[in-house]
């Protein structure tokens, strides 16, 4: 036999791990095969019909012109025109962009720093850390219309909690909260980052838990202090809850809806104009313009989608380069 013989024997055994696959998948009965099939096989439907589907549905109408009177037959094509009606005509488009961008940052930069700090504060066990957990998740357990509605009595111009501390609930030299398009989307943003907070909170804790406590250890050893432990051992640990937290943040901030409804009573208010409000209001108004509408929500998809596909690229090709 020679050395070519010897070589080529083990390589005539390499069909072994196909053989195991296909014996597992053998020791799968056909009702196990078909019960696999129906736990995939509904969800995945059912994302690919409310999800899918609606979003290419929509940004398909968003180049066409459609009041809904004649059905589908009055679908007509009208390229880039309602993007261009957008960006030239609207006047409540760029306002619109810009408070969304706005209550983005001020999630970034206020509710999510807050978050973490109420989250290090409770993870040092401080006495009645329950308690504080407790209160300061309570925002979130509130639908967001009962969170409008109680910020809305501290807002009332005329018996609103706000203005009887600052003694302004006269009829000259009361503060119109809510009425006031200078004040309004501050006002909004309060109530907003009052949940944004708790949620923020309870996410940095859970993160803050599953941290191996020999790292904070072997950090003390080192003479590091309490800032430079969290922010040097314990943060960038912490990077799947940091990227789970900026995906949820920018979301919340763009699909901003609720609150600013109740504020306005369904209406789109000035200093209230958010691309959810305009969607609403021209898909569901009285003067319906759906594939105007549609261009709006397209704005918004492709608005929430450059945040989160920036920071994941980063992210990963940081993780590439280690």
């Amino acid at each position: 036999m020679t050395h070519s013989d010897v070589r080529a024997a083990p390589a005539a055994k390499s069909p072994g791990p196909p053989r195991r696959r296909r014996r597992r998948l053998r020791a799968f009965s056909r009702r196990d095969k078909v019960l696999m099939a129906v736990m995939l096989g509904i969800p995945l439907l059912a994302d690919v019909c409310f999800i899918w589907l609606p979003a290419v549905a929509t940004v398909g109408l968003s180049f066409t012109t459609w009041d809904n009177l004649g059905g589908f037959s009055s679908i007509k094509n009208n390229g880039l025109g309602n993007y261009k009606f957008a960006a030239q005509v609207d006047p409540q488009f760029w306002p619109a962009i810009w408070h969304n961008v706005l209550w983005l940052l001020v999630f970034v930069c206020i509710a999510t720093p807050l978050g973490m700090l109420f989250a290090v504060l409770i993870d040092r066990n401080i006495r009645g850390s329950r308690i504080y957990q407790s209160v300061l998740f309570l925002p979130v357990m509130l639908s967001l219309a009962l969170i409008g509605i109680i910020w809305e009595l501290i807002y009332s111009q005329n018996f609103g909690l706000l203005n009887t501390i600052l003694g302004r609930t006269g009829n000259t030299n009361a503060i119109d909260w809510l009425g006031n398009p200078h004040l309004n989307l501050w006002a909004v943003l309060v109530e907003a980052s009052w949940r944004q907070a708790g949620y923020v909170m309870v996410l940095y804790l859970a993160g803050l838990k599953a941290v191996d406590p020999t790292l904070r250890e072997a950090a003390a050893l080192d003479g590091a202090g309490a800032w430079t432990t969290f922010w040097r051992v314990i943060f960038p640990v912490m990077r799947p809850i940091n990227v789970v937290i900026l995906v949820i943040t920018v979301i919340e901030s763009l699909r901003a809806y609720d609150l600013v409804y109740i504020t306005s009573k369904g209406a789109v208010l000035p200093g209230l104009e958010l691309l959810s409000m305009l969607v609403t209001e021209w898909i569901m108004g009285q003067t319906q313009r759906i594939g105007y509408g549609s261009a709006l929500a397209t704005v918004l998809l492709l608005v929430s989608l450059v945040p989160i596909c920036i920071f994941l690229w980063t992210n990963f090709r940081k993780e590439r380069t280690r």
